[in-house]
């Protein structure tokens, strides 16, 4: 009776850990392919191949595109927003500080992962409403320690643009849109892959230097 227990007790701890290796392998091959071609252009088709398993095995973990899609949405925003939170909600950092660590965390994150930028950007085009319903986008940036500190600095007179959300969107520019234009850039800067990255590494040094010109007041 106790080896029969004692089996079934492994039974059950084997069939428990394959079926998380399936989920996420399904997961992993879910990401890969609707960050390169989105949710509308993507068929479950495709995130089985990616898997390497049938149709019928992913349909019996994940019923629906839409719910992969969301789990999938719901990761990697969360992965991008939590980093920012820590970042702008840090007391103990100045605002040369935060843009520094935005800077550097943040093109490292994309040379990991290029097709982020592209996915988050046709999302929030094509579903802002759910996002800002789903994740406290909001209420993450507004009430956070960088725009207190940056408001403070501008009504001291300490820089030259009041409004912290253009600083926001100056800094967040630098940053993605290299990666969104990468195609583009690199072809009339006539550079290889390899010459491109290095390029955006330099980035992490020199728009720290770009900001603080930026703050100074004239």
């Amino acid at each position: 009776m106790q080896k029969e227990t004692k089996y079934i007790m492994e039974k059950a701890k084997e069939e428990k850990k394959l079926d998380t290796t399936t989920e996420e392998k399904i997961k992993q091959a879910a990401r890969k392919v609707f960050l390169q071609k989105g949710y509308a252009a993507t068929r479950t088709r495709d995130i089985a191949e990616e898997a390497g398993i049938n149709l019928a095995l992913l349909n019996y973990y994940f019923r629906s595109k839409e719910k992969l899609f969301d789990l999938i949405m719901m990761e990697t925003v969360a992965g991008f927003m939590q980093t920012m939170g820590m970042i702008l909600n840090n007391e103990q950092s100045s605002i040369e500080d935060k843009a520094e660590a935005i800077a550097a965390h943040y093109i490292d994150f994309i040379i990991q992962d290029p097709n982020v930028p592209i996915f988050m950007l046709s999302e929030i085009r094509n579903n802002v409403d759910g996002l800002l319903e789903k994740f406290p986008i909001r209420q993450l940036v507004s009430n956070s320690a960088f725009f207190r500190q940056y408001r403070e600095a501008a009504e001291a007179g300490k820089v030259t643009e009041s409004n912290p959300l253009h600083f926001l969107m100056n800094l967040l520019g630098l940053v993605i849109f290299p990666f969104i234009g990468q195609p583009m850039l690199q072809r009339i800067g006539g550079m290889t892959d390899h010459q491109y990255r290095n390029m955006m590494l330099e980035r992490k040094k020199l728009i720290p230097i770009w900001v603080n010109a930026m703050l100074k007041v004239t």
